[in-house]
């Protein structure tokens, strides 16, 4: 492990120059304009997807609209989302209130980089979590992002987690981002939905997630065998990608993976639950 960090960090001199990627000040960034207050518990349509920065491209584009229009999500879990520093708005997103995690700024292109999530609701609160360790090359952090919505005919309230989980450090590193997100998520005592990419690469990472969401109550969509060969993987690795919940009931057979989309590496993942409050 110490020479492939010895090697990531000779890359980083010669190839990224130390002023390119700048950490960012901003904890969240958002566009609340109003909308409806409460999602509807009979149906909640969920899309969670890694974009690889690839929401100025026209293909992504054409994509993305096409979920909208055949799946019309009711909360969108983004991944590596680009956004230009200075700009109020998202193309694409106009009809959807948002919040944007960054976690650092790409000086060169003068974009921020980072999560997004979008509902067609106003969420209630909102929160970033940045970790404390650092990614090898760009030397910046990972984000997860927490927002909170109103059920309709119910006190009680959904929690989400839009996560993107560290990658090319040591487990231990992996493990204290995991262990954060657990505690932010522990005073929470209804429903949840956590959704990201988990870089789980290996079984070392994949255990550990595991352990986390089975300390947490959740469970994982669940995919036919087919659906889930599509999901993104490195090599033979399990899944990167998974949508986590608790407190809901999946509907049968909304659990898809849209393998007709090429605008990303990663798959969209799809999923649609219910709310009843037990």
């Amino acid at each position: 492990m110490s020479d492939f960090k010895e090697n990531i960090a000779t890359f980083a001199r010669q190839f990224v120059p130390s002023y390119r990627f700048i950490r960012t000040h901003e904890s969240t960034l958002d566009n609340s304009h109003k909308l409806q207050t409460e999602l509807n518990h009979h149906s909640i349509k969920v899309l969670n997807w890694n974009i690889a920065k690839n929401n100025f491209e026209k293909t992504w584009f054409k994509d993305f609209y096409r979920i909208l229009r055949q799946y019309q999500p009711d909360l969108i879990f983004f991944q590596e989302v680009r956004m230009g520093v200075g700009v109020e708005q998202i193309i694409g997103l106009t009809n959807f209130s948002w919040a944007y995690a960054p976690n650092f700024i790409d000086a060169h292109h003068q974009t921020y980089s980072g999560i997004l999530t979008a509902s067609n609701v106003s969420p209630v609160s909102k929160k970033a979590i940045v970790t404390k360790h650092y990614e090898p090359l760009v030397n910046t952090p990972k984000v997860s992002l927490i927002t909170e919505y109103s059920l309709s005919n119910h006190r009680k309230t959904l929690l989400t987690i839009n996560s993107h989980l560290i990658n090319f450090v040591d487990i231990n590193k992996f493990k204290t981002q995991l262990q954060e997100i657990e505690l932010a998520l522990s005073t929470h005592h209804g429903a949840i939905i956590f959704a990201g990419d988990f870089n789980t690469w290996n079984r070392q990472r994949a255990i550990l997630l595991d352990k986390a969401i089975t300390k947490l109550g959740l469970k994982s969509v669940e995919f036919a065998t087919q659906e889930s060969k599509k999901i993104k993987r490195f090599l033979l690795s399990p899944p990167l990608d998974y949508i986590f919940y608790r407190g809901l009931t999946e509907k049968p057979a909304s659990a898809k993976v849209l393998d007709e989309i090429n605008s990303s590496d990663h798959k969209p993942l799809l999923a649609e639950f219910s709310y009843v409050d037990m």
